[in-house]
């Protein structure tokens, strides 16, 4: 994702590969299930690796945390081309607010742990921007009512975020995303 990731980390053999990528999906269920109290072991052993090959490519919890967090981001803004590419426009941008939902969700779960471990105000800030220019990109489309941007739309997530955070209801974001595509996208053209 950034110069950073690529100075410190050298190409992996295929099956290291898809080790290191079940593991950080394994993780992001686990730290949004249980915070950053999660399991190591529970985590290794939902990959299908053992302790000791999870421990030697991430030596510390606080490494686990940071690869899973911006694995979670990579993913999240290489889907939008994807989405945009395969889906109807509204479709897109649902389905990637849903994902968006998903990743806040275990951001919120390690979020003691990325206080310390992303403690680069400018790291944050690309992180923004990273995911600012993925909703540019779904609606670039012309799609959107005039005058929001990509922005307003990924600060509303981010609001639509913490309140789910703090309600018992499970559809409740599903609901407000839903309200949300609502004012964002110009409504439909009716033909006679």
């Amino acid at each position: 994702m950034d110069e950073k990731d690529g100075a410190r980390r050298r190409p992996l053999r295929a099956d290291a590969q898809l080790n290191e990528d079940r593991v950080l999906r394994a993780a992001a269920e686990a730290f949004t299930r249980d915070g950053v109290d999660a399991s190591v072991k529970d985590i290794a052993r939902a990959a299908g690796v053992g302790v000791g090959t999870l421990y030697r490519r991430f030596p510390s919890k606080e490494l686990l945390v940071e690869a899973t967090y911006r694995n979670e981001v990579r993913a999240l803004c290489e889907a939008a081309p994807i989405l945009a590419a395969s889906s109807p426009p509204r479709e897109a941008l649902r389905t990637w607010m849903v994902r968006f939902m998903e990743f806040m969700a275990a951001k919120h779960g390690m979020a003691a742990a990325l206080r310390v471990v992303l403690s680069d105000e400018g790291e944050r800030l690309q992180t923004r921007t990273d995911l600012t220019e993925a909703v540019h990109h779904l609606l670039g489309t012309g799609v959107a009512r005039a005058g929001v941007t990509a922005r307003d739309v990924l600060m509303a997530l981010g609001g639509i975020s913490l309140i789910a955070e703090n309600d018992q209801d499970p559809e409740l974001a599903v609901r407000l995303i839903d309200l949300l595509l609502n004012g964002v996208l110009k409504a439909p053209t009716v033909s006679a």
